[in-house]
């Protein structure tokens, strides 16, 4: 099932069928441990209708209220490989290496809700960096409880330029207004997304695909419980919270974003998020 959070209320779509949603706080909504069943109970109990379709293509919001926005990092071999060529000028390379194969993730704060932004909406680079991507994520809602109920599309966009000069600059690099995206919905099924879906990243350029390329979720090295489980160690998040999962897809070197570039994060089973730089 996946729930919209449009400007003209909360949507439902399940087996095809779109359902209104007998809510108008997302918050409350989401953060149920039982949010399966409960949206369930509102495809029996309700009558579906066309005209929610329409409001799932043109008024989305990204599927957020009040949440804080984590990540993670190198949780990918080529994500790791990525960080320690941008890092080696400033020494910090054998950082990303070591984090790779440590017992502790890397986890950071990336934003409030107040600086994601959601489907057809801008995604921003920084004036001060050179060299920037963006990066495709499963991303995770869990629970207050520490509960994963859903899931959803992220764009953690990085400043490559400013993380390379030296790791401490990170918190820049990856924390600024319209650096996140979250879309286009929130997946809610029954069990656990599979290890087999497909993340996708396509970059449109004057019309023509820049870069594309594909990956597994199974090719994390973490698995998304053990990142939850560190998360939550010393951390409450009353209205739950969304952690991206880290990226395995990163453009080649020579690649950076520009004004105007169509960004599309597609994952098996959620939809596509789309954004443009702005």
């Amino acid at each position: 099932m996946k729930l919209y959070n449009t400007r003209s209320g909360i949507v439902l779509e399940s087996a095809n069928q779109f359902y209104a949603v007998p809510s108008d706080n997302w918050d409350t909504l989401i953060n149920q441990d039982s949010l399966y069943a409960d949206l369930q109970q509102i495809t029996t109990s309700k009558t579906a209708s066309e005209q929610y379709e329409a409001w799932t293509k043109t008024g989305l919001l990204a599927p957020i209220g009040r949440q804080e926005v984590w990540a993670s990092g190198v949780t990918y071999l080529r994500s790791r490989n990525a960080r320690m060529e941008e890092s080696k000028k400033s020494g910090g390379d054998n950082f990303y290496d070591r984090v790779y194969d440590a017992e502790r993730p890397e986890l950071f704060f990336k934003s409030t809700p107040e600086r994601v932004v959601g489907p057809g909406a801008n995604v921003r680079i920084r004036a001060d960096s050179t060299w920037n991507v963006p990066e495709p994520e499963l991303t995770l809602f869990i629970t207050s409880t520490g509960k994963i109920v859903g899931y959803t599309c992220g764009n953690d966009m990085s400043s490559r330029s400013i993380e390379g000069e030296n790791p401490l600059y990170l918190p820049q690099a990856k924390s600024y207004d319209g650096a996140a995206a979250l879309g286009p919905c929130l997946f809610v099924p029954e069990n656990p997304i599979s290890p087999d879906t497909q993340i996708r990243l396509e970059i449109v350029r004057n019309e023509q695909a820049v870069f594309t390329n594909s990956i597994a979720i199974s090719q994390m090295k973490r698995q998304h419980t053990e990142l939850v489980e560190f998360l939550y160690r010393e951390c409450s998040f009353s209205n739950g919270c969304f952690l991206m999962t880290g990226t395995g897809i990163v453009p080649p070197d020579d690649f950076t974003l520009r004004s105007g570039d169509e960004i599309s994060i597609t994952i098996e089973g959620i939809g596509t998020l789309t954004n443009v730089v702005g």
